[in-house]
């Protein structure tokens, strides 16, 4: 017996973990599904189906219900005419029962030639509570007691009476009261209602099926598919064919699948060209030690060129001075830029027209007081324009507009009249308004949605495409920014704003 009982106890505890373990698996199974979107459309299928039965059945039951009762009181008022071929309109007590059977009624009331008569069991009472089936007494509460009334004979006791009023129809008079047993009603209303929920839900459940099967197909799908591209395409971005081909679908579904697919080739373009910086900046810093040498070595032989007499040396000194400065500063700086974000700007008081000029011949300009031929820089600065700014920044973020626009009027085909770039500078309360505009062949229309993006703006040829994206974020480092005004074939503006500092 022992033997037995450990192996029947051994297989109990397997039975209990097998059921825990395929019941929680069950568990977790249906819990996934309910909170999925086939889930919540099944849910939402059967809502539909429990509505639509209800919008059925109850208006349904209740004209069963009034049907059966008028079928009632149309019987007795047809019994109801022996009462006119009797002397004197009176019938024994024999006949009058015979009546009221015949009629299923218990008591019958009826109005002849303006007098009332009654056929009526003694030992029945009338209930006073009284079902009005006269149209013309129909209101919203009549309406309410109209859906309700089924079902109050469904719950009623099983001895329960209903005394009706209704309306003469074969006969004259204003009304005719019956009263019948509602037990014999609420059987007929429960084969009524079995016959109506068989009919009615086999249509609901099958329209509910076509439309559950329809919206899976056409919607849960699309977007299921959509849900593990995206998943594939976060776990590797890199992969092309974690992008599903869209569809040719006309609709939001259609349209969602076409800017998905957009927007994830954008974001592989975006990581090659990071993947390209990285790489650029990897190369960058193996010549940064080499390149600072020769920078030195040229500031070393402009040192000696000091010392000459001649005067077009001396004159040129200065600009090449400055020029080995910033390279040297920019080959000092230049792993820092290709690893982190802009260094702080440092504050200072400047002097536009200055730094404005210096600028232009760092982009290749002409001064207009000079008579070299080239794009003419043309200052609308005051002389005595100040501002707070990093010089350095402010001059970088200069040169790159100036320097684009020098390069598009330079390009331009068959151009005739000289070109110029010209600089305004406007303060307002809040902030300072850098104005810079050309003559230029203007920025086609396929370049100006991405203008700011590195690598994307650039129609120059060997250009990097670099100059606008790096001067927004200088400007931006300032809490300012720099946009496009307006372009077309007159030329180009575009406008630095820089916050006045508190």
């Amino acid at each position: 017996m022992g033997f037995y009982a450990e192996r029947l106890s051994r297989a109990a505890r397997l039975v209990a973990a097998f059921s825990l373990k395929y019941g929680l698996t069950g568990f977790n199974l249906a819990r996934d599904f309910v909170f999925s979107l086939s889930g919540q459309l099944l849910i939402f299928t059967v809502v539909f189906i429990a509505i639509v039965e209800a919008v059925i059945v109850i208006p349904s039951l209740a004209s069963d219900h009034e049907r059966w009762l008028l079928d009632k009181v149309r019987q007795a008022e047809l019994v109801s005419q022996s009462i006119d071929v009797a002397q004197n309109n009176a019938v024994s007590k024999q006949v009058s029962n015979q009546l009221r059977r015949s009629a299923g009624v218990l008591y019958l009331a009826v109005e002849i030639n303006g007098e009332s008569f009654r056929l009526y069991d003694s030992r029945v009472g009338v209930p006073e509570e009284v079902l009005d089936l006269r149209q013309s007494h129909k209101n919203l509460i009549h309406d309410i007691l109209y859906l309700w009334a089924p079902w109050k004979t469904f719950m009623g006791k099983p001895d329960r009476l209903i005394h009706v009023v209704a309306q003469p129809k074969v006969r004259g008079g204003q009304e005719i009261e019956i009263v019948v047993r509602a037990e014999p009603l609420k059987t007929y209303l429960k084969a009524s209602l079995v016959s109506m929920l068989r009919v009615s839900l086999s249509i609901s459940f099958l329209a509910g099926f076509l439309v559950f099967i329809g919206l899976s197909v056409f919607i849960v799908r699309p977007i299921r598919q959509l849900t593990k591209g995206i998943v594939r395409f976060k776990s590797n971005p890199e992969d092309a064919t974690a992008t599903p081909k869209p569809s040719d679908r006309p609709d939001e579904i259609g349209q969602i699948e076409r800017e998905m697919a957009s927007m994830q080739e954008e974001v592989r373009q975006a990581l090659r060209s990071r993947a390209r910086l990285a790489a650029l900046g990897q190369a960058v810093s193996k010549i940064n030690h080499d390149l600072r040498n020769m920078l030195t070595a040229a500031q070393m032989a402009s040192d000696r060129l000091a010392n000459s007499a001649d005067p077009t040396v001396a004159k040129a000194l200065p600009r090449l001075e400055r020029a080995l400065d910033r390279a040297v500063s920019l080959a000092q700086n230049v792993l820092t830029y290709g690893k982190s974000d802009e260094q702080t700007p440092q504050i200072q008081i400047v002097r536009l027209k200055e730094l404005a000029e210096a600028a232009a011949e760092d982009a290749g300009l002409v001064l207009a007081n000079l008579g070299a031929e080239g794009v003419r820089f043309i200052s609308k600065v005051a002389k005595g324009f100040n501002l707070e700014v990093d010089p350095e920044q402010l001059h970088r973020i200069l040169v790159n507009l100036m320097r684009n626009a020098r390069q598009a009027i330079e390009l331009q085909p068959n151009r005739r009249a000289r070109g110029r770039v010209s600089l305004t500078a406007i303060k307002t309360s809040e902030e300072v308004l850098l104005i810079v505009s050309d003559n230029g062949p203007g920025i086609p229309e396929k370049l100006r949605e991405k203008l700011f993006q590195p690598f994307t703006s650039s129609s120059t040829p060997g250009g990097s495409g670099l100059g606008l994206a790096i001067g927004r974020e200088l400007a931006q480092l300032h809490g300012g920014d720099v946009r496009l005004v307006g372009t077309g074939t007159d030329g180009t503006t575009f406008e630095v704003r820089l916050p006045l500092k508190p």
